[in-house]
């Protein structure tokens, strides 16, 4: 178990850099094609589009053929996607590219959280999954300073050399164990989406992407107006990813005590708080702060989501690998809304506009944690 969670959180680790690695360049691809603040919603967004489709037939590729080879197609698509990045000369082809590693995301991640949470006792399955997304969050902090990286050696050479790790871990995840596959059911996806909570969790992976989404698009636009560099961007994602790696670990581990529903509740609070505070923040330092602190609130989400979902899944006969798929499907949708969303409004209400949306939804979604009763063995059972 334990070297298969090294090979799992190490392939996370890298698909999450990618993922991240664009912010700050946004900046520069804005100014080098003459893109507004919409235009380069559809640039980073292109990514949660391409996951969007990505996750459910991805989760399905987990459960029919096995973990294994969801990753495997994963990491190849992956690796595609990367160098044709490395390559791309206009913001249509760095669309494109980022559109399919949104595809490839989905689909190695399906398979990856499914290798483990199948491998796993359901009461530890909290604390497992939320040591994975720790890695993926600490390849989400690398990946600004990737990003900051690139800008200054070249695309070209940084993108071809995670194409080719990508390539690496093809040959690595060949050579794991791993079953064969889950039995598919869908009369269990019809139960899983009659359950409350395991539609909370789908919410819960949904909500923050979103908000990360569009702060990922307005904070580096916002920065770079200031007179801030390509580095300096990239060192404040850095530090709000950094301290959201540290805190999912232990999120998964409380999970696995006491329930999901003190840290997500504890999540929506501070959230609101962060996203109201953007709306209202007009200079660049109090942006860059509150960007730090979004890291630790938006991401206290991901921990209780995962478990909610992998917990949900067992109760309705729903397979891990088309359960993480259905998960990945609705994080995409937020991905793919928070930076379209957040520059479409930015252009017609200015920056504050997409914040107040996103306390609103934290606002909303604290109110409906009140209908779910807090004792500790409902709790459990979720």
């Amino acid at each position: 178990m334990r070297r298969l969670l090294v090979l799992v959180t190490s392939i996370i680790f890298v698909d999450a850099l990618l993922f991240t690695a664009l912010t700050p360049l946004v900046p520069e691809y804005a100014r080098t094609f003459g893109l507004s603040r919409l235009g380069a919603g559809i640039l980073v967004g292109a990514f949660g589009a391409g996951a969007v489709l990505g996750g459910i037939p991805g989760g399905i590729a987990a459960a029919r053929f096995g973990p294994r080879a969801a990753v495997v197609l994963g990491l190849i698509l992956l690796a595609v996607a990367s160098f044709a990045f490395a390559f791309g000369d206009s913001a249509e082809t760095l669309a494109a590219a980022r559109f399919v590693q949104g595809f490839a995301s989905t689909t190695t991640w399906a398979g990856a959280l499914s290798w483990i949470a199948t491998s796993t006792p359901k009461e530890q399955r909290g604390a497992v999954l939320g040591t994975a997304f720790g890695a993926a969050v600490f390849g989400a902090v690398l990946g600004p300073v990737f990003g900051a990286v690139a800008h200054y050696v070249g695309v070209r050479p940084s993108f071809v050399t995670l194409g080719l790790v990508a390539l690496v871990f093809v040959v690595l995840a060949s050579r794991a164990q791993s079953d064969r596959g889950e039995k598919l059911s869908f009369a269990g996806v019809r139960r899983a989406f009659h359950d409350v909570r395991f539609v909370g969790g789908l919410w819960l992976n949904a909500l923050p992407a979103m908000l990360f989404g569009m702060m990922m698009v307005l904070a580096p636009l916002a920065l770079a107006d200031a007179g801030w560099s390509t580095f300096a961007i990239a060192l404040v994602f850095f530090v709000s990813i950094s301290l959201e790696s540290l805190v999912n670990p232990f999120l998964g581990r409380l999970i696995d005590r006491s329930g999901p529903l003190g840290p997500t509740r504890i999540a929506l609070t501070a959230s609101a708080l962060v996203s109201a505070g953007l709306a209202a923040a007009t200079g660049a330092v109090p942006i860059a702060v509150l960007a730090v602190f979004a890291g630790v609130s938006f991401g206290g989400f991901y921990a209780p989501g995962l478990t909610l979902t992998s917990h949900r899944a067992d109760a309705a006969g729903l397979s891990q690998g088309l359960a993480f798929g259905i998960m990945n499907s609705a994080w995409a949708l937020g991905a793919l809304a928070g930076p379209l969303l957040g520059g479409a409004v930015a252009v017609t209400a200015g920056d504050g506009a997409p914040y107040l949306l996103g306390t609103a939804a934290c606002v909303l979604t604290l109110g409906a944690t009140v209908r779910i009763a807090p004792r500790k063995a409902r709790a459990h059972a979720a």
